[in-house]
């Protein structure tokens, strides 16, 4: 699964910032999202990088969908304030679904990702959490959030 998890990622990552992971009904890993540090400095600290994959066979069915509003909530909860996505261009199934989740598009990075053999632009989306005048501090999250089930049920259309 390209993007899979990486064990350094989820060790550095896991003990302030959720991870969730859905499994398809075989009970294999078909997505994940998750939140890093958007920057070291302590002025930073109110704000997230987020990242959400789906496995190709697994895409349309509403996964993502339920997993970012999850993580969006969450992170809402833990008190940050704003999320930023960034975006390998071009990708109109992430743009579209980072849109209808309220993420706003703020400007793109040209030529700063090489996958698959060539260089990609990679535009970047901002979403507010909380508009919070003085931030409270932010709460470690410390747990991994499974199930397909549960993710599909809170917010994803059931299929016919």
């Amino acid at each position: 699964m390209p993007g899979s998890i990486g064990s350094c990622s989820l060790d550095r990552t896991l003990p302030a910032l959720p991870w969730l992971v859905a499994e398809d009904a075989a009970g294999e890993v078909c997505g994940y999202a998750y939140a890093g540090k958007h920057r070291e400095r302590p002025a930073y600290q109110w704000s997230v990088d987020t990242t959400v994959y789906i496995r190709a066979d697994q895409r349309g069915l509403g996964i993502g969908r339920a997993l970012y509003e999850r993580l969006l909530a969450i992170l809402r909860e833990l008190g940050y304030c704003q999320a930023f996505a960034g975006i390998a261009l071009p990708n109109a199934g992430s743009v579209a679904l980072h849109q209808a989740l309220g993420f706003e598009p703020i400007g793109v990075y040209r030529g700063v990702g090489y996958k698959h053999g060539a260089w990609h632009d990679v535009g970047w989306w901002q979403k507010t959490l909380r508009a919070d005048a003085a931030p409270t501090n932010v709460t470690s999250f410390g747990g991994v959030a499974t199930g397909h089930e549960q993710a599909r049920s809170q917010s994803a259309p059931t299929s016919p």
